[in-house]
C-alpha cells in the first residue's frame, strides 16, 4: 500500500508504462514467429517484409527502453543473418 499521493501516481503510471512494454514485447515475439516461419518456407519476398516490420518494432521498444538496446541489436543481426541465408540459397 502505497503511503503517500506521490506514491499512488507512481503506480499509476508503473501499470501503464508495462502494459505499453508488455504490448511492445508481444509485438517482437510475433514478429520474430513470422519472420522465421518465412525462413522456413524460403518465401523470400515474405521474409523481406517481415524483417523490415521486426526491425521497425525492435527499434521502438528499444527507443521506449521496453527492451535494451543491446538486446535489439542482437535480434537484429540473428535476423538479418537467417534471411541473408536463404537469400544465397534462392540466388
Amino acid at each position: 500500500m502505497p503511503n503517500t499521493k506521490s506514491q499512488e501516481k507512481r503506480d499509476r503510471q508503473n501499470i501503464k508504462r508495462r502494459a505499453g512494454n508488455k504490448l511492445l514485447k508481444a509485438r517482437i515475439k510475433t514478429d520474430q514467429k513470422k519472420l522465421s516461419e518465412a525462413v522456413d518456407k524460403k518465401n523470400l519476398k515474405d521474409a523481406e517484409n517481415n524483417l523490415n516490420t521486426f526491425f521497425k518494432h525492435l527499434d521502438k521498444a528499444a527507443k521506449n527502453s521496453a527492451v535494451h538496446k543491446n538486446f535489439s541489436a542482437n535480434k537484429k543481426s540473428k535476423a538479418a543473418k537467417l534471411v541473408n541465408s536463404i537469400k544465397k540459397q534462392t540466388t
